[in-house]
């Protein structure tokens, strides 16, 4: 079978289904924080409502990625329209961050453009050639009690109030984003008050939590991809370098089926809701390898790429 042709008979979009999990996520998201907010005396209310509060705010973040990408509604103006909608709700400039996003695509496995990636990883040849601050401040960096807590805080609540590539792609946009922001927790504030908005602030943290674990699993992992131009190759950097995450069915909806991220790079054209169904339709000669949460929880652990290995490693010990 010819992947490629495999995975085209997948791109259809249908607005039926687009609407279902883009109005229905958000009734979601909503509702599950009326709950919180008005139930805030409740723990055992309070806790399984913000935790279905964070996860749809993760797929919220997961079906803007759709709008970046055309793959959401049927026409590229419904996308625009629906990605600039949800943009206050995922803490992300719409424009900025798909031209950003649309980077990473072209660029993925590519060492010598790793700027493009969200989470940065070093060589095992420059981990070598630093100096004690440069290691220092990688062992910080990637941490996971520094990476998924702090990285979640600075990305979401202050990184993206100016994306990088702001200057470039959209100023006006982003400060519009921001205003409409302050607009929505003023009114979160008027309508609960600084509980509301606590309740508010901390489910969302965990969302974000959430996002940076599965961000940081997308592409590292003990058997990824990278190389240097001109062995580079895209085919195997989309499949090789992106991940299959293997947590379940129920888990696979919670997060829109970004945990298929593999056949999304090879073809970012399938739309999230039929991300799921392209996957299991692969005969077993094409399956890729899927990574269960045992092994997700063990590629926290890796942290240098070794080029002569071609394997994620962790760092030497002793270094």
């Amino acid at each position: 079978m010819d992947l490629r042709a495999h995975t085209r008979k997948f791109c259809a979009k249908d607005n039926r289904l687009a609407a279902a999990t883009y109005f229905g996520t958000f009734a979601v998201y909503f509702l599950s924080l009326y709950v919180s907010i008005t139930q805030i005396d409740r723990w055992y209310i309070i806790v399984p409502a913000g935790v279905i509060f964070a996860f749809a705010a993760v797929r919220l973040y997961v079906l803007q990625h759709d709008t970046g990408h055309h793959s959401l509604f049927e026409t590229r103006w419904q996308n625009e329209v629906a990605g600039h909608v949800l943009s206050p709700f995922t803490f992300a400039p719409f424009e900025v961050m798909k031209q950003n996003h649309n980077l990473h695509h072209a660029n993925i496995g590519n060492l010598e453009h790793r700027e493009t990636g969200e989470i940065h990883t070093m060589t095992v040849a420059e981990w070598n050639a630093g100096d004690w601050r440069d290691r220092l401040s990688y062992r910080l960096y990637r941490n996971p009690l520094v990476l998924v807590p702090v990285g979640a805080a600075f990305t979401y609540f202050v990184r993206y109030r100016w994306p990088k590539n702001t200057w470039k792609f959209g100023v006006t946009g982003v400060v519009l984003h921001n205003l409409v922001i302050i607009a929505f927790l003023y009114t979160l504030y008027r309508l609960s008050g600084t509980p509301g908005v606590l309740i508010w602030l901390a489910f969302s943290f965990l969302g974000g939590m959430i996002g940076v674990f599965l961000v940081y699993l997308q592409h590292n992992f003990e058997d990824t991809y990278w190389d240097r131009r001109p062995d580079l190759n895209p085919v195997e950097a989309a499949l090789v370098g992106s991940s299959c995450l293997d947590f379940g069915w129920f888990f696979d909806m919670a997060v829109a089926n970004i945990t298929l991220h593999d056949i999304h790079h090879f073809n970012a054209r399938i739309p999230s809701y039929r991300l799921r169904r392209c996957h299991y339709a692969l005969p077993a000669e094409m399956a890729p390898r899927r990574i269960k949460f045992s092994e997700a929880i063990r590629a926290m652990s890796l942290k240098l790429w070794d080029e002569e290995k071609k394997r994620l490693v962790p760092f030497p010990n002793g270094a």
